[in-house]
This record gives structure tokens, sequence and C-alpha cells, in this order.
């Protein structure tokens, strides 16, 4: 099986990876095999705008039974997260054991969003959430979807064009897209300073859309393989004699 993990795993400069790579998988057919076949605590995923971060949880834990999945999207702060500290509304969010837990967007908005218009002093937060991170009590797998300018502009484009999906437009995204150097920047500082042993960061091609599905699986599959969750165990229970009591 091929080590995605090592393939993916943030080396340290952003800008050096091609956003139409496949590294692991040479063609569409054997990934779209292995994503119907195989499926899968937490997986956090973070991107620019139409990165796919929706298609991926759709794509890849979609065949996963709900009752254990927790799955979170983290829109801008209502008033009432503004009263709290920003890790306040991320650690009410973290999955229970046994759980998978998907973080659609996540903590990292509040060193992107909030570093690029100035909404809050920032600088001291990469190290908070060094140390939250470290101490949450869950395995993280940090997904950065990279994808490009071009490829944004593309999937903006037909989103206007298809009426079934013009509900996802929105007129912000082009005024975050006029600042898309500032956010490059600032998504290379978060990878590097936040880049842990405890909480690694993977940068995911995604302008191919079932390479970045694939990719994502395959980095879930091989953490769950590692991790090996088991059902609880029961040793309390007198199987032979519940059995005689159910023959009865």
């Amino acid at each position: 099986m091929t080590d995605v993990r090592s393939l993916l795993r943030f080396d340290g400069e952003l800008s050096a990876v091609d956003t139409r790579s496949t590294p692991g998988v040479k063609s569409r057919k054997k990934a779209e095999v292995a994503l119907a076949e195989e499926s899968a605590e937490l997986v956090l995923l973070q991107g620019m705008d139409t990165c796919g971060k929706d298609g991926t949880v759709k794509h890849v834990v979609g065949q996963v039974n709900p009752a254990g999945l927790r799955i979170t999207s983290f829109k801008q702060p209502t008033p009432a997260e503004l009263k709290h500290h920003f890790l306040w509304r991320i650690r009410r969010a973290l999955p229970g054991p046994g759980y998978l837990g998907i973080f659609n967007r996540s903590q990292y908005e509040d060193v992107l969003v909030v570093r690029i218009h100035d909404l809050a002093p920032w600088e001291g937060r990469y190290a908070e959430i060094n140390r939250f991170e470290a101490k949450a009590g869950v395995t993280w797998i940090k997904c950065m979807l990279h994808i490009s300018p071009d490829e944004q502009r593309e999937r903006l484009l037909a989103r206007l064009a298809d009426p079934t999906k013009r509900w996802k437009f929105n007129e912000g995204d082009l005024t975050e897209r006029k600042l898309w150097d500032d956010y490059q920047g600032a998504y290379q500082d978060a990878l590097e300073r936040c880049h842990t042993d405890a909480a690694p960061w993977y940068v995911i091609p995604a302008d191919r859309k079932w390479y970045r599905n694939w990719a994502v699986q395959q980095l879930l599959l091989q953490t769950l393989r590692e991790l090996d969750p088991q059902y609880p165990r029961r040793a309390d229970l007198d199987i032979p004699a519940l059995e005689q009591r159910l023959s009865a």
C-alpha cells in the first residue's frame, strides 16, 4: 500500500506543490475503484473557497455509519462565540472516544481570515493552537486542500452557470479572491508554525477532485489501520448463562 502520508506531509514550501499533481496514484480509474471499495480520529479540512471541503466530506465519509460521525462546519463566529476564547467553540466540537470527527474549516480561520482582515490579535495564536492540539486527546489528520487561482475561477464560473449550484455563490468570495497572495502567505505561516509531530499537516493537490477524494481517503485509512480501533469489550457478561436463558 502506498504510504500517502509521507507523500503528502507538508515539507516546508506550499508554493512548490503542484495543485494538479497526483502523488501515490497514476490514474483516475484506480482512484475511483479504491474510493468505492474502501471507506473509513479527527479530520480537519482547510483551504481556499471552492477547494472542495463539502465534496470531500460527501465522497470520503459518505459510506461511514453516520451514528459514528460528528461533522462540524465552522462559519463566521456568532456574537455568543465571540464572547469566548477563540478555541472555545473548537473544544466543544471535539469528537468523543470511538467517534470520527470532521471539521469543515477549523481553528485555523483564526490565523487566516482574522490575520488577513486584522480582526483581532493573532500572532500568539499559533502557539495556543499547538498546545491545544497536543492535549486535545484526538488523532489529527489536518488536510490543506490546495487549489490554483485558475481552478478557483473555473469553479466559481461553474456555480454561476448552473442554477442548481447558484445558492453556493457568495459575492464575498470575489473580494477574498483579490487577496489570494495574502492568503497563500498566511497558509504558509500556519503550515510552518503548526506542523508538529502531534498534529502534522498534509497538503493535498486539489485541482483534480477525484485525486483530492482519494488522497484524503487514503490518509484516513492508513491512520485508522495504525490505530486499530476495537469494539468495547464486555468482560462482565456470562455468555453461556445468557445463551441458556435466551434458549429457555
